[in-house]
């Protein structure tokens, strides 16, 4: 039997879905999915690096796509709770949906099944109360933001609606949590970073070290976007090797999904 291998992915839901698709391929003895800044090495485990291959997560997708709309809902939100153990589950829950002759796939005294759909319920659930109750300041440059740190990764999930009900403005939502955000400049919908460091000092800490869960550091975050040129920091961003790189991996996922 094959050593049991660890699988390290960039983070990303394509990269998820590549790994899937890599591990039917190659018949590898998963053990575990993980992100590449999370990786945990066993004693007597290989890791093999996946490189996120748009096609290959395609072709993953398009399979769960011929179960239901209900089972692609429920993979993606839970993939967005980032709950810890998620990629394994979701792994073990589409080697389940994809097998011969399996149809429980939406049977929820199903102990996987459960817990997804439970994973993804709550997902839902706070996607629409971002959707309800954001609020917007408005910068000197005026341009609308909102600083926020979901306990999920939502941002993905809420880029549509708030494209939609306000498409008449630009505005930046910026996750402090995970340190991105989405700016709207009435055309597209970007993918922004800041250097967190540089935002606590200009606002006015000594130090820059605030932990990002606080409210002081929400604090931060508002005075710097209230008393900055939102646009030209933007611009400035855009052009970075980074950010660059982060926004093909965002619109590589929207591509997937």
């Amino acid at each position: 039997m094959e050593k049991e291998k660890i699988l390290v992915y960039d983070g990303s839901f394509n990269g998820f879905l590549t790994s899937v698709f890599m591990a039917f391929e190659q018949k590898i003895n998963v053990i575990n999915i993980q992100r590449k800044d999370e990786v945990q090495k066993g004693l007597f485990n290989d890791t093999q690096t996946i490189l996120t291959q748009v096609p290959k997560a395609k072709r993953v997708w398009n399979g769960i796509s011929q179960r239901s709309n209900l089972v692609m809902k429920n993979i993606y939100f839970a993939f967005l709770s980032e709950t810890a153990g998620i990629e394994q589950l979701l792994y073990s829950y589409i080697q389940k949906i994809v097998a011969k002759g399996s149809n429980n796939h939406l049977d929820l005294t199903d102990d996987m099944a459960f817990k997804i759909n439970h994973l993804a319920n709550m997902v839902s659930k706070k996607k629409s109360q971002m959707e309800a109750f954001m609020k917007f300041n408005v910068s000197i440059d005026g341009v609308h933001y909102s600083i926020a740190e979901p306990e999920y990764n939502l941002l993905p999930l809420v880029s549509k609606h708030f494209r939609s009900n306000f498409g008449d403005r630009q505005w930046i939502i910026y996750d402090i949590k995970r340190n991105y955000g989405l700016y709207y400049d009435l055309h597209t919908i970007q993918l922004i970073n800041m250097d967190s460091k540089e935002i606590y000092a200009r606002a006015g800490s000594l130090s820059g070290q605030f932990h990002t869960n606080s409210i002081e550091a929400l604090g931060l975050w508002d005075t710097y976007f209230s008393k900055n040129s939102i646009k030209s920091l933007i611009s400035n961003k855009l052009h970075t090797h980074q950010l660059s790189k982060r926004r093909r991996e965002y619109q590589e996922d929207l591509e997937a999904v």
